[in-house]
Order: C-alpha cells, then structure tokens, then sequence
C-alpha cells in the first residue's frame, strides 16, 4: 500500500463492514460511493428532517445533496484539495426530480468549475432510502496538476448542468458523459419520425452511439490535445442489456482498433427522454509522459467487453462479468438453492475478484491497491455476498465501493453483477 492513505469507519451503519469512503493514491483522490447517510451510525438527522414534520424547511432532496457535498468538502480539505481541483464526478439517481435538486446544490458549492460529470438514472441505490448516490476523482494541489478547461464549441452542455465538458489534467483528459444532444434536446440528426420504422437503417441506439462517438467525443479528444489510440477508459450506458451488443458494435467501427477498457451497463434513465445512450471518457494526451500500455491478462473469455489498460500508475479494467472458462455464469446451477447464503453475490464476487487479482498481478501491484470498485448488480440487497467475497480475499482492508441497482436483467443470463475496479499501481 505504498503511497496509499484511506479514510474509513470500521463498521458501515453499524455493520461488520470496514468501508473505505475516500483514498489517496499518489497525487490522486477518489471519493466513493457517498449516499446522504452517516457512514457509521446510517442516520443522519439533519437530511432526515423532524420526526413529527420531516417535509418542513428545505426540501429533503436538496438536504440529501447538501450533505453528501459538505462531506465531500471536508474530506477534500483532510488531503490538502477541494472541488476547485476536482476532475471527474459521477452521479447515480432513481428519480429524476434529484437531478434537480443535485445540480442547484452543487453549482452552490462549486461556483464556476463543476469538472467533467456523468449523470444517469438507476434503478435504486445503497441505501434504500437515498437519492443520489456521488462518486468523484480529485487532485492534490501541484504545480503538475493545473486544470485546464475545454469547451469545444462541438460539445454542448445541458442547460442547467453547468460542468465543464472536457478538462487536461496533467497527461491525461477527462470527458464527461456525452449524449446525442444539444443543450436542450436531442440533436436533429438523430431524430427519427414517430412514424417512420426506418426498414434496413440503423437504429436508434446505433444512432446515436455513433453520433456521440463521432460528432461529441472525437472533438473533445482533439480540443484535449488527444486522439483514439490514447483512448483509456470509456463507460456506455444503455436501456437495457439487450441494448449492449447495438452499442458495442458501432464502437468497434470506429475505436476498435484502438484497445481501450469498457465498461456497458443498463441505464434506468438519461436526462435527455428521448436519449439511449451515454459514453464518458478518459484518455491520454498525445505526447505524454505516461505511455498507454495493455496489459495481458488470463480473463475468462467473454468476462470482459474491451481490454485492461494501464497509464502510468492508474490501471483501467473493463467492467468484469462472472462468467467462468465454461462461459457459463458461475455458480450458477448451485445459486437458486442456496439463495439464503447470497449465494449468486457471493461465488459470483469471488469470481471478478479473481479477475481484478490477475489484473493487478499483471501489472506488478496487489489487489490492496483498488481505489475504487463499482458494483452494478441487479438486486442491491444482495451485496452482502460481495463483501463476504471481499473480505474473503481481503480480511479488514476497508472496501472503496459504490453499488448501484440496474434496471435487470444484466448481459450475461443469470448474472448478479458488473464490477468496474480502478487500481493505482505505482
């Protein structure tokens, strides 16, 4: 754990969960997974409201937002940072009415810099009880670091979004999630006539993916100083897994010469009705001093849709799916009979976890190294067989998680989980 530091509580909502909310990697910051909640004792009264008149005072949407950002803030300032050297948030919602009241709170709390965001409905969070789930990287202050923002008179920002689109920090740019839109709806060029079936054309997901890989994220690397064959990491949102192969198809046309890490996900929501599909992006400039390199690494066939890619310290897996060298799910035929043990959770984290172990193997680092580990699963309530696998591997190494609920069912049949590991091995 060479130049790691980590802020945790020994027990999540009073649980036997170690839970690692925020860890310094080197001159990285990564925030994760924070839920309007006590993370020791789970309530938090002040966005709970009185117990007799909870609705009184400032709307509970706008407390949830309030809190997780001044958390956040304090957290920041523990390392030495603060949102004006943040670099990337990532934003989860079951509703779209907490967008709203997310984004008033946090243009207050971050005045003229919001950095590169990705916003999307899902179908639950954490917690029950919450609705908006924030995950953010950031920088320690360095001459090395500076910030620069880029607004690439092809990318647009939503109205009322406020975030930068794309920003350079160091060698690397950072993209926010981007739509087939203007600033206030989809752009024409992907507008199909309700009553045209558009026989033998592409369709709409295949419209769109490419029209942001095109006319959205290629103008974004160029104004970076960036092009594909740098290509890092990308995140596709789609409505359904069905939705997925559409997707990556269009992607392979016109990046797939180009390894990259991926992960692609079933989406509750966008923020645009009428959109399909949203990617964000994170790449190298060229001309760095860090050199893109792909790892090669003994996955299961079909456990991954793109490549482990390393930069430097960071390591960027594709998100892993539980499938084991049967290209079955694993554990599958044992699951349904022992679904009081989680058992689908459980034998199915191991299984990715195995994966993210040989990832950092292959680039010379443990898993103790993973700052950050997204879990998309299609029933939250069973994660807790993704932290008996964690501490299975890991004993009471506090867990940078964020999980999340997708719409299900999830691309493989059967399968509990998507997980997403970003590891720093320096």
């Amino acid at each position: 754990m060479a130049n790691i530091e980590i802020r945790s509580v020994e027990g999540l909502a009073g649980t036997a969960i170690p839970y690692a909310y925020a860890v310094k990697a080197g001159q990285w910051l990564f925030l994760t997974g924070h839920e309007a909640f006590d993370f020791a004792a789970g309530a938090a009264p002040e966005v709970d409201g009185a117990q007799g008149f909870p609705a009184f005072g400032a709307p509970r949407l706008r407390r949830e937002a309030e809190f997780i950002l001044r958390r956040m803030r304090k957290t920041l300032a523990e390392f030495g940072s603060d949102f004006k050297h943040s670099v990337r948030v990532d934003q989860y919602y079951p509703l779209f009415d907490a967008v709203r009241a997310y984004q008033l709170a946090r243009h207050g709390e971050f005045g003229d810099y919001i950095p590169p965001s990705t916003s999307v409905l899902m179908q639950r969070l954490f917690s029950a009880r919450s609705s908006i789930s924030m995950s953010m990287m950031a920088v320690v202050p360095h001459k090395d670091y500076e910030i620069g923002k880029l607004f690439p008179k092809e990318v647009p920002v939503p109205v009322g979004s406020y975030f930068v689109p794309a920003i350079t920090c160091n060698d690397f740019v950072f993209i926010a999630g981007q739509m087939a839109s203007d600033e206030n709806a989809l752009d024409p060029a992907v507008r199909l006539p309700a009553a045209v079936r558009n026989w033998g054309g592409p369709n709409a997901v295949r419209r769109q993916t490419e029209f942001i890989i095109k006319q959205r994220l290629e103008p974004a690397l160029t104004a970076g100083g960036s092009s594909w064959a740098h290509a890092l990491k990308a995140q596709i949102y789609v409505p359904t897994a069905a939705d997925i192969p559409d997707a990556l198809d269009v992607w392979r046309q016109h990046v797939g010469s180009h390894p990259c890490a991926i992960t692609a996900l079933p989406t509750h929501g966008f923020g645009f009705v009428e959109g399909l599909v949203e990617i964000n992006l994170l790449a190298l400039r060229d001309g760095a001093k860090r050199k893109k390199e792909v790892l090669k690494v003994d996955l299961p066939a079909m456990s991954a849709y793109g490549d482990c890619v390393r930069a430097g310290e960071l390591v960027f897996a594709s998100g892993l799916m539980p499938l084991g060298a049967d290209g079955q799910v694993v554990g599958k035929s044992q699951s349904d009979a022992f679904d009081g043990l989680a058992h689908a959770a459980q034998v199915q984290a191991l299984a990715v976890l195995s994966g993210a172990e040989r990832i950092c193997k292959a680039a010379g680092t443990t898993a103790t190294n993973i700052v950050r580990a997204q879990y998309f699963m299609a029933d939250v309530r069973q994660f807790p067989g993704v932290e008996l696998a964690w501490m299975s591997r890991q004993g009471r190494q506090p867990h940078p998680f964020v999980c999340v609920q997708v719409p299900p069912p999830l691309p493989a049949p059967g399968a509990a989980l998507t997980a997403d590991f970003w590891i720093y091995a320096p």
